[in-house]
């Protein structure tokens, strides 16, 4: 396994610089910007993210925002309360409104995911609390926890919603993949039990050799392997 230092070194050699990789590594915009605040959020936003990524999941991200403003009021700026109201037929019929991305089956996962919410809240108080609490040196069973208990929630539109929310977390991303197999350190499936704690015990080492966050080592791992190119994010 690499020391994050050549890890570093290599990227910077790859992007022609230090000063070149601290552009490329700028900070991706998110709501919170530690778990204190992530703490502070919301219930509404973090239905609010998880039902824009299930929706920009193999679709253009752009259009997504672009019509985000009508979701927020067709669904009441996902005020959980409300939407738990909601009967299947409100659902189905805003649905089916061109204002937004006429998709039954992901506007479905709306009330669903707010059931998720609201079921944490009942046993712990707070939905925004609970996921600020979340060790980022187990992230991948926070991943796991919004896969089983939230509706399209596994793969990475979990954690795209959670980097976007605030909560440091690493991508799977294909060059992330690619590092991964190239350094012989996972074989079979990248989203098996073995493979992901594989995974997240080398980022928790590098974390621990540089202290980075996961997303920064993230976004090095992908600057210093794979194609040489600017990524939008890892």
């Amino acid at each position: 396994m690499e020391k994050i230092n050549a890890i570093l070194q290599r990227a910077v050699e790859r992007k022609g610089g230090e000063a070149n990789l601290e552009l490329l590594m700028s900070p991706y915009q998110s709501l919170a910007s530690s778990n204190r605040e992530l703490a502070s959020l919301g219930s509404d936003r973090f239905l609010a993210e998880f039902t824009k990524k299930v929706f920009q999941s193999g679709f253009v991200w752009r259009v997504v925002e672009n019509k985000w403003p009508n979701f927020e009021q067709h669904f009441f700026d996902f005020n959980i309360e409300k939407i738990l109201m909601m009967p299947d037929e409100m659902l189905e019929r805003k649905a089916q409104d061109p204002k937004i991305i006429r998709n039954f089956k992901k506007v479905q996962t709306i009330k669903a995911n707010a059931h998720m919410i609201h079921d944490v809240e009942i046993e712990q108080g707070s939905f925004s609390e609970f996921i600020a609490a979340w060790p980022e040196q187990d992230i991948i069973g926070l991943w796991q926890y919004l896969k089983k208990h939230g509706q399209r929630l596994g793969g990475n539109t979990g954690p795209y919603a959670l980097r976007a929310l605030g909560k440091d977390t690493f991508l799977l991303s294909r060059d992330i993949e690619s590092y991964f197999r190239e350094h012989d350190l996972i074989s079979g499936g990248l989203t098996s039990k073995s493979s992901l704690n594989t995974i997240q015990q080398c980022f928790n080492e590098w974390q621990q050799q540089s202290g980075y966050s996961l997303k920064k080592i993230s976004r090095l791992i992908a600057l210093s392997t794979g194609d040489n190119y600017v990524l939008a994010e890892n």
